[in-house]
């Protein structure tokens, strides 16, 4: 006959590649249920967006079938994403399971781009998100997310979330008159990041990602000193320029003590539809040597395509319009 634990021993073979360990010692398996010979269990993961959930899947059924009696095995793959540990820097934004920063160190590598569409592919995999528009001097978030002609309502003393793709979002963009400019001084900065932080009512999140605005400068230093930031996810494209300044980003986040999850490449080769052949836009730096020479993880790239541009200029992120892509 078969016993529960029975199962858990099978399924001590099935290993997370991330985190090194077995799922039961993870405490990923729950609500384990035998009848007859069917065994029916839940593998509860970390994250809606596990790139290895299918393969996960896979292998917790294997393991189970290969028990003697078992003719039949039902995996319920969940998530639920846990909190970072309570810190003093949580009381500005309490509902936040995690907040991560986008940051880049020179503009123009499509950080933005990249943002909205992590954004909204965190939320189509069954996570809470919420976007901040941390780039202060060219908040682009709104029309990238087409809600450029929003307007946020308040109840009570709060700001309320503009909603679009099934993201929660904020901007200072959509508090501003079309093509009005604002003169920013140090102080007026950390000010607006706070209240964006603060004065949002950004309830239950699991991830909150925060668009900074390029370089070193007061907006990513006043997030890491007021936000319980999870990490940093830097972006940069295949160009000794824009790798050179990025690694600048990741040296004032270090200071900052703010962990660096790691480097995306943006607008990296491509693959000719037709002939097959690996196109190149730039020939620098790489984001995988970058974070070689960084030490840091490498995260992927992004190939280069006209299309991702036109997206967001159309309000309607890549992964949405076209979401069968190879960039999507």
């Amino acid at each position: 006959m078969i016993s529960e634990s029975d199962v858990l021993g099978a399924l001590k073979v099935v290993v997370d590649p991330d985190l090194h360990r077995d799922i039961v010692t993870l405490g990923f398996v729950r609500d384990v249920h035998i009848e007859g010979s069917t065994v029916s269990f839940t593998v509860n993961l970390t994250t809606p967006a596990c790139p290895v959930k299918e393969e996960l899947q896979l292998q917790s059924e294997q393991a189970v079938m290969s028990l003697p009696g078992v003719e039949k095995v039902e995996v319920k793959m969940t998530a639920e994403v846990r909190a970072k540990p309570a810190s003093d820097k949580q009381e500005l934004i309490p509902g936040v399971k995690h907040c991560i920063a986008i940051a880049s160190g020179k503009g123009g590598v499509g950080k933005s781009t990249v943002t909205v569409n992590l954004a909204v592919a965190l939320a189509q995999a069954g996570a809470k998100v919420g976007l901040m528009d941390a780039d202060v001097y060219g908040p682009s978030i709104p029309l990238m997310m087409g809600a450029v002609d929003e307007k946020p309502f308040t109840q009570g003393n709060k700001i309320l979330p503009i909603r679009r793709y099934g993201v929660q979002m904020m901007s200072l963009g959509f508090l501003l008159e079309e093509g009005q400019a604002v003169l920013w001084r140090g102080p007026m900065v950390a000010g607006t990041v706070r209240q964006l932080l603060a004065d949002v009512d950004w309830g239950d999140l699991d991830y909150l990602l925060v668009d900074l605005p390029p370089g070193t400068g007061d907006a990513p230093m006043s997030l890491a000193q007021l936000a319980p930031l999870t990490g940093v996810v830097v972006v940069s494209t295949p160009h000794n320029v824009a790798a050179n300044i990025a690694g600048k980003s990741v040296q004032l986040f270090r200071r900052l003590n703010a962990p660096i999850m790691g480097v995306v490449e943006n607008m990296g080769a491509m693959t000719d539809p037709v002939t097959g052949e690996i196109r190149r836009m730039f020939f620098g730096t790489s984001g995988e040597s970058l974070a070689e020479q960084l030490k840091v993880p490498y995260l992927g790239s992004v190939p280069f395509d006209p299309e991702i541009g036109q997206s967001g200029d159309a309000g309607m992120p890549s992964i949405v319009r076209s979401p069968h892509t190879e960039q999507a």
